[in-house]
């Protein structure tokens, strides 16, 4: 079993801008949150892989960065 398997694909309307984007370029991510993960990719590269982690985590790091 390989870990695209474990991963289930997830749908373009699934995913957003981050509130931070000026829509001009530079450096936005898009994020696209299921019940058993969260998604954040490049939003100027959408066809990379993106970073998947459990929903917990991704409280964590927004915590974290929201100070």
């Amino acid at each position: 079993m390989n870990a695209k398997q474990l991963i289930e694909p997830v749908p373009e309307s699934a995913w957003f801008k981050s509130s931070y984007s000026t829509g001009s370029g530079g450096e936005c991510v898009e994020v696209a949150a299921t019940p058993a993960r969260v998604h954040v990719r490049d939003s100027k590269d959408t066809t990379r892989a993106a970073l998947t982690v459990e929903p917990t985590a991704w409280a964590a790091f927004v915590g974290f960065a929201t100070r």
